[in-house]
């Protein structure tokens, strides 16, 4: 490892650290993982009791490839982004989610003041994250740290999340062609609904893993 490396990463380790004690302080069970590792490990450890397991179709959560240790578990995996399913397959998995034993999710920004900030487009992973689940475990990659507020991570989102995330839908938005976000009215905007959940929810169980590695969009 190179000392830029070296040097780098342990800034983000502080940073990321910073975040965890931001999350405990307003009421999240939050860890700090070292490596993606880690949070495979741990996601594994806390799915022993679950007997399903619902998806918010985060790319930090396909980054852990946890999905092939879930299923030698021999859970039932509810993933409404599976192929071939028809679109009233999709919104039926997309409402069990909503009352799952674990839903497993990334978060768009996490502010160093330890709040979460997400935007969706249908509003399904956003609302399994505070209420239905009997456990919730949001993931956050280092690259998702946000020095600010919510403004700053809507900034974030607006401009490095959602257009390659149009893109990756296949979405016909401005932002998908160009890679910047013009605030459109397109049909296909993802942009429709902006979450922040500031505190833990009352009566969910929502643990953050906190990672030093860069992950998801």
């Amino acid at each position: 490892m190179s000392l830029t490396t070296e040097l780098v990463d342990w800034t983000h380790e502080q940073k990321c650290r910073k975040a965890v004690e931001s999350l405990e302080k307003n009421g999240f069970t939050a860890v700090y993982c070292a490596t993606g590792q880690e949070a495979f490990d741990y996601i594994i450890a806390e799915a022993a009791e679950a007997g399903n397991v619902g998806f918010g179709g985060s790319m930090t959560v396909a980054d852990l490839q946890v999905i092939e240790g879930l299923r030698e578990m021999g859970k039932e995996l509810l993933i409404h982004g599976a192929p071939g399913l028809s679109p009233e397959e999709r919104l039926a998995i997309m409402r069990r989610q909503l009352t799952c034993d674990l839903f497993l999710a990334g978060t768009n920004a996490l502010t160093l003041s330890g709040w979460l900030v997400n935007i969706d487009g249908v509003g399904n992973r956003a609302a399994s994250m505070f209420f239905g689940p009997k456990k919730v475990i949001v993931v956050a990659g280092r690259n998702k740290l946000v020095d600010g507020g919510v403004q700053e991570a809507v900034d974030r989102i607006k401009g490095w999340a959602s257009p390659p995330n149009a893109r990756r839908l296949n979405y016909k938005t401005p932002c998908g062609t160009t890679g910047f976000c013009s605030d459109c009215n397109s049909p296909d905007r993802i942009c429709r609904v902006t979450t922040v959940i500031d505190r833990k929810p009352r009566l969910t169980d929502l643990r953050v893993l906190v990672v030093n590695e860069d992950m998801g969009l």
